[in-house]
């Protein structure tokens, strides 16, 4: 019986190019999880879009002197091209500057206040005087009285992930001057988060399914007392209130994001041509809703939007926030300002997808910090993907249209190995499935690959190359065995090589796409006509490495392919 899956993506700042810490926090995981159900012919709703109201766009429309809608609108276009060219399919990518969207938000948030969850009150904002403005939390900076992290932002700490109000932090100054920005009292609606608390602690103690590390942090943080937090700041950019006498003033970015889950999917529904389409992934109790982040956001998914979705009633909490930690360069932490991160677009220009989503999911960040290296990237393409797999399937398939024309053999009489192989790839098939549903990918990937690996120690044992010269009939068997595993791993291994899985799809002589076959142990049909073969993978200078160490922190122009190598050259 099929399941209701939604899939909720946490939204980019609409203020610069997709790095490799955002694909593995949360758009890899999600991609691979959503092709996966799919698959399986569950009904999936995957949705995000570009957060366009953040002030990290305000931040960069000064810096560059123009407006926020035109920065908004450049990065997501550039979003759009990069999800194309990665295989990250969403059912819809849209944005926070759509009419959809400020209509719901003004919904959720007329329902709160006629319920009594949101009220207005006074409270002190930083105010710079040499800049002669409110700033909004994003443009203080100072010490974290948390962890000591020394470039805590006013509205949440990168160090240790916490929420907190710009009071907090130890030396605030202003992000634009280095003024120490003075409080000034002013007007602003808040929710009334410390109401859910009880109520948000009983629910979170029977997710035992959450990860570790998601869990505990939500129940440290809900047992330390939850504080009402302002929903509305003192800016021109952003969904204006929907009451009037508040022209001046506008719904806070983390407010408004998090209700482009729902928006979004509102959207999709009327794009479907039935507005009503989007209630069960929303309104039905067996639908399980699951959001994928980077852990800096968990407690706007775990305990705020919660809440949110408490007050305004009759909706689905989160089943899952499968929330990834984070992603280290080089050994280093990603830092946009000095340009040390890899960044998609520019990625994308040099290199196929298929081999940074293996090297990705190969080392997901899942349970703690994973680093990428240049190093382990060439070695992960060479050694795992072409040596283990592409081989595999290459020198599989060249033998057997030498020795049996285009067509798969006949097998006629397995014995004992040939049966254990099949058996284990159905086995195996069925472990990657469980792994998969619980949002374990880097084990079902590893796990995927073995079977690759075993499939090799079985050629090598059966070396069908000698026995092609005494025994037809034994060579057509361990042909057919292992053209049925690689038959099998171009499905296990379709939601994390969409592309390469694709084209051994159509090498083994399959009609149509790979993501229409369903999620399930397939027999190999003998005699099918087979395509000339090809190779899946490109191998890859080590030169690369020190090339693409050079070129980073120093690249400027992004989206475009600098003097190195082309995509698919190996060095000279």
């Amino acid at each position: 019986m099929s399941e209701r899956i939604f899939i909720g993506v946490a939204w980019p700042y609409a203020n610069g190019s997709l790095h490799l810490g955002h694909i593995a926090g949360a758009y890899l995981p999600a991609d691979i999880f959503a092709r996966y159900h799919r698959a399986k012919g569950n009904e999936v709703l995957m949705v995000s879009g570009s957060d366009q109201h953040g002030t990290p766009i305000t931040i960069k429309a000064d810096q560059e002197g123009k407006t926020p809608a035109e920065i908004a609108e450049r990065y997501h276009r550039e979003f759009l091209i990069s999800w194309a060219k990665l295989g990250v399919e969403f059912d819809l990518f849209t944005a926070t500057e759509t009419e959809n969207h400020t209509l719901v938000v003004h919904n959720v948030f007329l329902q709160l206040l006629n319920k009594g969850h949101i009220y207005l009150s006074n409270m002190s904002l930083p105010y710079c005087p040499r800049c002669a403005r409110f700033l909004p939390d994003r443009y203080v900076e100072g010490k974290c009285p948390y962890c000591s992290f020394a470039d805590a932002r006013g509205d949440q700490c990168d160090g240790c992930g916490k929420p907190m109000n710009y009071a907090d932090l130890i030396g605030p100054r202003c992000r634009i001057c280095g003024e120490v920005p003075e409080p000034r009292e002013s007007e602003h609606f808040f929710l009334r988060l410390s109401a859910f608390q009880d109520e948000l602690l009983a629910w979170v103690k029977k997710q035992t399914h959450w990860r570790p590390n998601v869990l505990n942090f939500t129940l440290r943080y809900i047992e330390d007392g939850l504080r009402d937090r302002a929903i509305t700041r003192d800016m021109e950019w952003g969904i204006p209130i929907p009451l009037p006498g508040f022209d001046q003033k506008r719904i806070y970015v983390w407010f408004d994001a998090v209700i482009g889950y729902l928006s979004a999917s509102v959207e999709w529904a009327r794009i479907q041509g039935d507005e009503e389409k989007w209630r069960p992934f929303w309104q039905d109790e067996q639908c399980r809703s699951y959001y994928f982040i980077g852990k800096d956001n968990i407690p706007f998914h775990t305990m705020i939007w919660p809440a949110m979705l408490l007050g305004y009633g009759g909706m689905n909490l989160p089943y899952d926030v499968p929330a990834n930690e984070f992603l280290t360069v080089e050994s280093r932490q990603l830092s946009t300002s000095r340009n040390w991160a890899v960044w998609v677009p520019d990625y994308l220009d040099r290199y196929d997808p298929d081999p940074l989503r293996y090297a990705l999911a190969a080392n997901m960040p899942e349970t703690g910090d994973s680093d990428f290296s240049w190093r382990e990237y060439v070695r992960r393409n060479n050694d795992e993907l072409l040596a283990n797999y592409g081989n595999l399937v290459h020198r599989v398939l060249t033998f057997t249209t030498k020795h049996f024309g285009d067509s798969i053999p006949v097998p006629d009489g397995l014995d004992a190995a040939d049966r254990t192989l099949l058996s284990r790839t159905e086995s195996i098939f069925d472990t990657v499935d469980s792994l998969l549903d619980h949002c374990r990918f880097r084990e079902a990937v590893r796990i995927a690959m073995a079977l690759a690996q075993d499939a090799n120690r079985y050629l090598e044992e059966t070396s069908p190359w000698k026995s092609i010269k005494t025994d037809r009939q034994k060579t057509a068997n361990s042909l057919f065995t292992v053209l049925s595993v690689i038959s099998n791993l171009r499905l296990i291994l379709y939601p994390f090589l969409p592309f390469t899985s694709q084209k051994l799809h159509q090498l083994l002589g399959y009609e149509g796409r790979v993501k229409e076959v369903p999620w399930r142990y397939h027999e190999l049909p003998p005699e099918q006509k087979l395509a000339a073969p090809e190779p899946l993978f490109v191998k890859l200078d080590d030169c690369i490495i020190e090339q693409e160490m050079d070129r980073m922190g120093t690249v400027s122009t992004l989206g475009n392919t600098p003097a190195g190598l082309g995509k698919g050259e190996l060095c000279q």
